[in-house]
């Protein structure tokens, strides 16, 4: 019984895959930082163009 914990102890066999979702999940986090970051500020930018567009005069004919 001593010997298999031991080897259970010592075994390293699922370090990667820890590693590996460790990895993933900070990418992903990272990923929803700079989306929500970017459409916070492409939103600004939405709706000033849209107030700019809504003063040009459409169709008029000199």
């Amino acid at each position: 019984m001593r010997n298999n914990l031991k080897t259970f102890l010592r075994d390293q066999s699922g370090a990667v895959t820890v590693d590996w979702i460790v990895l993933t999940a900070a990418v992903v986090a990272l990923a929803a930082v700079t989306f929500a970051s970017l459409q916070s500020e492409s939103g600004g930018i939405g709706s000033s163009l849209s107030q700019y567009l809504s003063t040009l005069p459409v169709g008029a004919k000199d």
